[in-house]
């Protein structure tokens, strides 16, 4: 009973750094705390849902994260860089009115039902691991979690861009100074950061119904992932949300009580502990 609970805080801790490692990034070089986060990740969901149900998971997977990132390039363009400067009361403003508002067209187009979609016939099985049987879905839901993270690690650490991001997110006006398009980057990354929370929404569609009001859970864990691990750090998010996934799953089962209390508890005692979070603020 402990090993499945433990695979499955597993689970959702994979969910939650494809989510919280998009909504660190976008922190990292924007500066901006976007509440619609949580409500992008949903409208992915809703959209790999129609694509899947005219194609089939496979092609939503890939083309709901597109859509999604195209949308999160306008949303940096018409959105996020002009908050960049704004105090931190606009900004939340702002980006809770667009949570609100994604909310309302998902209601309008989808309904007020809740929804699910089937796994892939592909991974429509089980496997043993130490001796419990678990869902070969989530399985694939872990490793997803896992190629998310190597993937933006080897991206960031590796590669010229990724550079520039890391430069952007330390000090854009010297990074700009140095002749990089500090905006033309800030979109591909909010852009992708918007993506991933697509993604997430589609890998979630199989084992969790499809609502209205799906965002607000994961919003909230979300930020707590980034506060936790660092304020724009994605390896403090990486840890971190294996932590709270295994706090959220245990805390339900053995202490279902204050269940709902636990997260919040782990962010206190760990910004008392260190306030700059695991990582500190570094990405």
């Amino acid at each position: 009973m402990l090993t499945i609970n433990i695979l499955n805080g597993l689970v959702y801790g994979s969910l939650l750094i494809i989510v919280a490692s998009g909504l660190a990034l976008i922190y990292g070089l924007r500066r901006v705390v976007n509440f619609a986060h949580g409500s992008l990740y949903m409208l992915g969901a809703y959209i790999g849902y129609s694509i899947a149900l005219h194609s089939n998971f496979w092609a939503a997977l890939i083309i709901a994260p597109l859509i999604m990132g195209v949308i999160g390039m306008l949303l940096d363009r018409y959105g996020l860089r002009l908050l960049q400067d704004r105090d931190p009361l606009s900004v939340i403003l702002v980006t809770f009115g667009l949570l609100l508002v994604i909310e309302d067209v998902v209601q309008t187009v989808w309904g007020k039902s809740n929804l699910s979609l089937d796994e892939p016939e592909l991974l429509n099985t089980s496997i043993q691991i130490l001796g419990t049987t678990m869902p070969t879905y989530r399985i694939a839901v872990v490793v997803a979690g896992a190629a998310v993270a190597l993937g933006l690690t080897l991206w960031l650490r590796g590669t010229r861009m990724g550079l520039f991001v890391r430069s952007a997110s330390t000090d854009p006006t010297t990074t700009a100074m140095q002749g990089v398009n500090t905006d033309r980057l800030s979109a591909l990354v909010v852009g992708l950061g918007t993506a991933l929370a697509g993604f997430a929404g589609v890998v979630t569609a199989p084992f969790l119904s499809l609502s209205p009001s799906m965002s607000g859970d994961v919003l909230i864990d979300s930020f707590m992932v980034v506060v936790i691990g660092g304020l724009g750090s994605l390896p403090g998010a990486f840890f971190a949300a294996m932590i709270l996934g295994q706090v959220q799953t245990l805390g339900a089962i053995y202490l279902p009580d204050i269940s709902a209390l636990l997260p919040f508890l782990l962010m206190i005692a760990i910004l008392l502990w260190r306030p700059a979070g695991l990582a500190g603020n570094r990405t």
